[in-house]
C-alpha cells in the first residue's frame, strides 16, 4: 500500500480514514507575537483546545487533518508534533509559502542573478521539507501549498509556484492551492502547472466552494484537477455550499471532490472572539454530511469523498518519493 507522511511518521494511505484536506491547527505570526503578543494566545490552553477538538473529530469519524499551515502563517512543527503525540488520529503537514503577492526581503537578495547569487532557495526549502524533514524535526511534508489571489501570479508568486512544480516533479507529492473563486484564479493555476509539466490530477484547486458557478467548477474538473470545496462556514452559507456539492455529485464528479472548512483552533489573524460561530472543524460532520444524507446521498458516495479521495490523492505519485529519498541517501 502507498504511504503518507504524518507528524508521527509514515502511515498506510488505507489508515487515514475520514480526512479533512484543508485546515489549519494554529495560524500565528512569530515576529508580531514576540513584540506584541495576543492576550488570547496561551500555548498550553491552545494545545488543550486543539487536542480536545481533534479527539472530538475522531469520535465523529475524522481520523486525519491536513494542516496547510506553511511558512508565512506561522508553521512551527515542534508544537504540532507535541499535539500529534497525544491524539488518536493523524496530522499531515505541508511545505510551501503563503503569500498573496510578495515574498520577504530575504528572497529579494537570495536567488539566481540576485545580490547573493545562489540557486533558488525555495527549491531547497521545499525539497528538504519533503525528503529530509522540516526544521530538524524529522517530520516530512506530504503536500505542497501555493497561493494566488486578487493580484494573480506576481513575480514572487511565480517563484513559489515554479519551486512547487519542481518539488512535485521530483518527489510526486501533490500540490494544493489557495485560489480566488470570484476571479477564477484556479484556471491561471492550472495553466501554469500544466505548462510546468505537472499532471493536473495531482493538483487540488482550493477554495472553489466560494462560488456557485457550476460551469467554472466543471471546467476545473474537466481540465483534470480535484476540487477543494474547503471553506464551509465563511462567505457563502454552509447550505449554499452543500447544494453545490450535491449538484457536482449528481453530475458524476464525486471522485473529484474534497471537503474541508479551512478552519483553525487559533488564528493570530482572526482571534477567537472575532470568529464566525459556524466556522469550526466540526461543521462538515455536524451539518454538511447530515444534509447530504437527508438529500439522498448514500454512504458509498460520502465514503468516496471523505475517505477514498484523500487516500488516493495524498500518497506521492508512482512511489517517486521513496525512490528519490533512497537515491539521495536520505532517511
Amino acid at each position: 500500500m502507498s504511504q503518507v507522511e504524518t507528524a508521527r511518521g509514515p502511515v498506510e494511505a488505507s489508515e487515514l480514514g475520514g480526512t479533512l484536506m484543508h485546515e489549519h491547527i494554529f495560524i500565528l505570526n512569530p515576529e508580531l507575537e514576540q513584540n506584541y503578543p495576543s492576550p488570547e494566545w496561551n500555548e498550553e490552553a491552545a494545545l488543550k483546545d486543539a487536542h480536545d477538538g481533534l479527539q472530538a473529530l475522531h469520535a465523529k469519524g475524522i481520523s486525519t487533518v491536513v494542516d496547510l499551515t506553511v511558512m508565512g502563517i506561522g508553521r512551527f512543527i515542534p508544537r504540532i508534533q507535541r499535539l500529534a503525540a497525544g491524539i488518536d488520529g493523524h496530522i499531515v503537514v505541508a511545505t510551501g509559502y503563503f503569500t498573496k503577492r510578495d515574498l520577504p526581503s530575504y528572497f529579494r537578495t537570495h536567488g539566481p542573478g540576485r545580490a547573493i547569487d545562489v540557486p533558488e532557495p525555495l527549491d531547497d526549502m521545499f525539497l528538504r521539507d519533503i525528503q529530509v524533514g522540516i526544521a530538524g524535526t524529522g517530520v516530512k511534508a506530504a503536500v505542497i501549498k501555493v497561493v494566488t489571489d486578487a493580484d494573480g501570479i506576481t513575480p514572487d508568486i511565480e517563484r513559489v509556484m515554479s519551486s512547487a512544480a519542481r518539488a512535485h516533479l521530483e518527489t510526486g507529492v501533490p500540490i494544493t492551492t489557495h485560489s480566488n473563486a470570484a476571479l477564477r484564479t484556479g484556471l491561471l493555476q492550472q495553466e501554469f502547472f500544466r505548462k510546468a509539466g505537472v499532471s493536473l490530477d495531482r493538483v487540488i484547486i482550493g477554495h472553489v466552494g466560494d462560488t456557485t458557478d457550476i460551469d467554472y467548477l466543471k471546467e476545473l474538473i474537466d481540465n483534470g484537477s480535484v476540487l477543494g470545496l474547503d471553506r464551509f462556514g465563511t462567505l457563502l452559507s454552509w447550505r449554499e455550499r452543500t447544494e453545490v456539492v450535491i449538484k457536482l455529485i449528481e453530475l458524476g464528479y464525486a471522485e473529484r471532490i474534497t471537503l474541508s472548512q479551512d478552519a483553525n483552533f487559533f488564528s493570530m489573524n482572526n482571534e477567537p472572539r472575532y470568529r464566525h460561530p459556524e466556522r469550526t472543524l466540526t461543521l462538515i460532520c455536524d451539518r454538511v454530511l447530515p444534509m447530504m444524507r437527508e438529500r439522498g446521498i448514500g454512504e458509498e458516495i460520502i465514503t468516496q469523498i471523505m475517505v477514498k479521495n484523500p487516500a488516493r490523492i495524498l500518497p506521492p505519485s508512482d512511489g517517486k518519493l521513496r525512490r528519490v529519498t533512497e537515491s539521495h541517501g536520505l532517511r
